[in-house]
């Protein structure tokens, strides 16, 4: 706790103590050992999905705390392998993100079908594979906010995934074609007995406006949370909010003053309890983004990341750059401080 505390520095008394007077703590699941067996035990998902869930939740150094810590590194595709792997080498060698997951204690890898499919039959066994199914590429020009499919549900299950991602970028212009996409493609998933995470994220350059970005405003993102949920992801991950007002300053769709006035505040813990709303009051997991590298303040601003999480209602962080763009001793060390945060039992729901 001394070196969480000193993590978060001058911010520590203003995380640590929050009480959130908005959305009740008692109406929020909270995450827990029996936490499938509260949330999945009575609905659609089969024996199998269950089984899938169980291995997500029960692996790792969370392993049975209803927390989870997942290694995402499918950024060689949309941000491009050089500027995804320049800053560490090592990482062009696929097993080694295997590797990182593996020795940082993560309940899961997520990545891609190359990645995953060029050690299955090495590492299938020991970690959970979360295949991710779609990605936007920046190698064609112009650039365009769009998901394409790299392969089948069937691929990732022959290769011994637990469960595939998909990412649905909410707001653009294709969108509608990507919800259609991804829903079939997780019915498929969960047919097969996979479990499913959506990575929902929104895009649209008018969600920009007055130089003030909303893509991350907290009614914005819940929403699509709330659309992720609805086509029966078993896990949401989001970008942490930093703001609110997304549909205020765009003027488009619809909202209601008392998210505003009685649902969220601007403190963070607040917006991220707001995403977990969204989520069925956190009957489906949300898991946040642990965003890019930024060097030496890394680890102060993944356990920033984790505390509100954790205290908002949310089930963990997806860590990727802050990882594996630094030498694997220290990935290691990022990630299990990460997982410290939701191994410490004083740090609780606000």
């Amino acid at each position: 706790m001394s070196k969480i505390t000193d993590l978060l520095g001058a911010s520590a008394e203003h995380l640590l103590n929050h009480t959130c007077k908005t959305i009740s703590k008692d109406n929020i699941i909270t995450p827990s050992v029996n936490f499938i067996d509260q949330t999945f035990a009575y609905s659609n998902r089969s024996p199998q999905v269950l089984r899938s869930l169980q291995q997500l939740y029960g692996n790792g150094r969370l392993a049975n705390t209803g927390y989870m810590s997942i290694l995402p590194v499918d950024q060689g595709i949309e941000h491009s392998a050089g500027a995804s792997f320049a800053p560490n080498p090592i990482y062009f060698d696929s097993e080694n993100i295997v590797k990182l997951a593996h020795e940082g204690g993560c309940n899961a890898v997520a990545s891609t079908y190359g990645v995953l499919a060029s050690v299955a039959r090495k590492y299938a066994h020991k970690i959970p594979f979360i295949v991710k199914i779609n990605h936007n590429e920046f190698i064609s020009y112009p650039d365009k906010f769009d998901q394409i499919m790299f392969g089948t549900v069937e691929d990732a299950w022959n290769m011994g995934a637990v469960a595939v991602g998909a990412t649905i970028y909410f707001g653009s212009s294709e969108s509608n074609r990507q919800i259609v996409e991804v829903a079939k493609a997780f019915e498929r998933a969960h047919e097969l007995g996979m479990a499913t995470i959506l990575w929902c994220y929104t895009r649209n350059s008018a969600f920009k406006k007055d130089g003030v970005d909303y893509h991350t405003a907290a009614d914005l993102s819940a929403q699509a949370n709330h659309l992720g949920v609805t086509i029966q992801a078993d896990i949401i991950k989001q970008k942490m909010s930093d703001k609110n007002g997304g549909y205020l300053a765009v003027g488009h769709g619809k909202t209601h003053p008392k998210v505003y006035s009685e649902l969220t505040t601007d403190h963070p813990i607040d917006l991220c309890r707001y995403q977990v709303a969204n989520c069925y009051m956190g009957k489906i997991g949300l898991i946040n983004s642990g965003g890019e590298s930024k060097g030496d303040s890394d680890l102060a601003e993944a356990v920033t990341t984790a505390v509100i999480n954790k205290r908002g209602g949310g089930q963990g962080l997806i860590s990727g750059r802050k990882a594996f763009q630094k030498p694997m001793k220290e990935g290691v060390e990022l990630l299990n401080t990460i997982q410290d945060v939701y191994l410490d039992q004083t740090i609780t729901l606000a």
